[in-house]
């Protein structure tokens, strides 16, 4: 199967192919489905008011790190990305020469930090979309507020290992699908993105519009009723402190914990209060016109339902008193201009944490040096056009578009407590639009679908791209010399795609078992206490307290990829020190810009969840424990490794060709 020694690849790729890689790495709009429901929970019930500045705060950082990426592989073509860089660097430097494997292979082993955790939290994400998706289709098998752990779990290995094969079969396939998958989402994404901005335009303060009950988007206001617990007794509500406190009214009276009202047998039957044209069983029910004195008002001998009205109030926008008990929550922006306003320095950062996890994979282009026909002119192209096409382009409309929509009939904390926003979004404005909730939830299927496209892109394109920098630290004998072996027929790094994919699919398990934590979902109804629920279900108070494991995988990916950034502009520095073609603002500015952005990015993650309030504690000081354990074993394996191959730690001359 396996040649002994490693063959040489053939360069296939133009700019288009090696800039659709990249592309279906970074996946707008898969990450806009996926990461809105983050960005909405992590920070709130405020720093959600900042997330389009959290995003161009982010992309000035990328791209002071992609600028980098690119004059490094100009002048260092070839497969490794920064694990290649590192070594060439510092090989032909008079005096950082000594260095060159150190720096070398603890970039190597930093990347892999990024490079082996986020295609298992893409594998996860995916099986997250696939239980909501379930829930669409077998409404009566699988609950909304829970995704089943069992098809969650099997899901993980099935993805993992099918995504692996096509990276198995080699880039030409790869560069294909990819291709495919980008000109679909982006036409998604578009289409999206005009109706959300189209139904705020065209509806006005205090017009009708549409909000979500039970998921179904209706047009009237919905009575409500208590919340009964397993014995059927009123659950009493609670205010937002710690521990919460049991509400009250002015007498002393407990206030009980309401939820929407649905349509029974009975309602329809009661002739007494004749319910509007059109409502059936199952629907929510509607708050009813009345009169002065209590009673019904009647047309053509049934009940009128009360409209709902939207509303873009500064009083309806930003809500709470400001206290432990009433916290200050943003729900919606009152114009379009608050949409692009920072806000807040401490919500920036939050929000702009977050989105690295969307607008990583430009660099990842930079390992097919070796794929592409002209690798000095096209890499550096193709690094700085995916991220602008991506970042500049796409996210911005998208999540312009998505904040926009906001309003009092869908709020931030709505969004916080959702499994997919983006896909309650797309029912009411689907709704709107084709006049229908069949037809629009038939449009967020639609959307779904190629979100689950894109998916597979940007898992096949990280998976491919983590393999192959095993591949080349493989090849050199930093690691097992199995990894660096390429397949005989596809020219693919067959050793590392496999070990990567079984690492995906445990991490993917990882990711999705409290995907819930640090939420308040209700008890899980009855009637799903079937196999599909059998075990690793947890009762609503358990995940309130227990750390979101989503996050914590998100967090160690990061952690990850602040650390390869960080490395890869004082690469840069290095690199161009005695070049020939050194230039002051583009290879010392740039670089220190893009380390000490990513540096503060880091230090954020620590500092905030004590300064700011919502963002916990648990789940990055968990990331940063998995990533400092991750950095001692590799101190631990660099040591004994290089005493077991009798390899000096250190370089003992300068490769003086390099420094041309």
């Amino acid at each position: 199967m396996s040649q002994p020694k490693p063959a040489p690849t053939t360069g296939t790729l133009g700019l288009t192919g090696l800039t659709m890689n990249a592309m279906a790495l970074i996946a707008p709009g898969a990450f806009l489905w996926l990461t809105f429901q983050i960005q909405s929970l992590y920070g709130a019930p405020l720093a959600g008011q900042s997330m389009w500045f959290g995003i161009l705060a982010a992309l000035l950082l990328c791209f002071a790190t992609a600028y980098s990426y690119a004059e490094l592989s100009k002048i260092y073509p070839g497969a490794g990305s920064s694990y290649l860089y590192a070594e060439q660097a510092f090989i032909g430097k008079t005096k950082a020469y000594k260095f060159a494997r150190i720096a070398k292979f603890f970039t190597g082993w930093a990347s892999h930090l990024y490079y082996w955790v986020y295609p298992g939290c893409m594998v996860g994400v995916t099986a997250i979309l696939g239980g909501y998706l379930l829930n669409q289709f077998f409404p009566d098998t699988f609950a909304g507020n829970y995704n089943s752990p069992l098809f969650m779990i099997l899901f993980c290995i099935v993805f993992a290992f099918g995504v692996a094969y096509i990276a198995y079969r080699g880039v030409t396939g790869t560069t294909g699908v990819n291709t495919a998958i980008n000109v679909i989402q982006i036409t998604a994404l578009l289409v999206f993105t005009v109706i959300a901005i189209a139904y705020r335009v065209q509806h006005k303060d205090g017009d009708k519009g549409l909000h979500l009950s039970g998921g179904v988007p209706v047009a009237y206001q919905v009575d409500t009723t208590n919340v009964l617990d397993d014995k059927g007794k009123p659950v009493q509500d609670a205010w937002a402190d710690t521990p919460p406190t049991p509400k009250v009214d002015d007498k002393g009276q407990p206030i009980w914990k309401q939820q929407d009202r649905v349509v029974t047998k009975e309602d329809i039957a009661n002739t007494a209060i004749p319910l509007p044209e059109g409502i059936a069983e199952g629907d929510p029910y509607p708050v009813l016109q009345k009169d002065k004195d209590g009673k019904l008002i009647l047309k053509d001998g049934k009940a009128i339902a009360v409209d709902f009205t939207v509303s873009y109030k500064a009083a309806d926008a930003v809500t709470g008193a400001g206290t432990d008990k009433d916290p200050t929550t943003f729900n919606g922006h009152v114009s379009a201009a608050s949409v692009v306003a920072p806000h807040s320095f401490n919500y920036i950062f939050i929000q702009a944490c977050i989105a690295i996890l969307i607008l990583v994979g430009f660099e990842s282009v930079t390992a097919m040096g070796e794929e592409a026909k002209n690798a000095k002119r096209d890499v550096p192209r193709a690094v700085l056009l995916s991220l602008a096409v991506q970042g500049c382009f796409c996210y911005f409309l998208e999540y312009f578009a998505a904040n926009y929509f906001l309003h009092n009939g869908y709020t931030m904390p709505n969004a916080a407590a959702s499994g997919a926003p983006i896909g309650d979004m797309m029912v009411i404005v689907g709704t709107w639009l084709f006049g229908s909730y069949k037809i629009g939830r038939i449009f967020m299927l639609v959307q779904a679908a190629t979100v689950f496209l894109a998916l597979i892109g940007t898992t096949l394109s990280c998976l491919s791209t983590g393999a192959r920098v095993t591949y080349a630290m493989g090849r050199d004998g930093e690691v097992g010399s199995h990894f660096g072996l390429l397949h005989d027929k596809t020219a693919s790094p067959h050793r590392a795609i496999w070990t990567l994919a079984a690492l995906s699919a445990v991490l993917g398990i990882v990711t999705v078992i409290v995907y819930l934590g640090g939420t308040s979902p209700g008890a899980l109804d009855p009637k799903y206490h079937n196999f599909w629920y059998s075990f690793l279900m947890f009762d609503p108070a358990s995940y309130a307290k227990l750390p979101n494991t989503l996050v914590i995988v998100t967090l160690i990916s990061n952690f990850g990829t602040f650390l390869l950034y960080m490395t890869t502009c004082l690469i840069t520095i290095v690199a161009f020190k005695e070049h020939n073609s050194f230039h002051g603002f583009k290879h010392v500015v740039i670089p220190i810009f893009g380390l000490l952005a990513n540096l503060a990015c880091m230090l954020f993650y620590l500092i905030g969840p004590f300064t700011v309030a919502g963002m916990s504690w648990k789940e990055p000081y968990i990331a940063l424990g998995v990533a400092a354990l991750w950095g001692l074993y590799g101190v631990f394996y660099f040591v004994t490794s290089s005493k077991k191959k009798a390899k000096s730690i250190y370089v003992e001359a300068p490769a003086v060709a390099a420094r041309a």
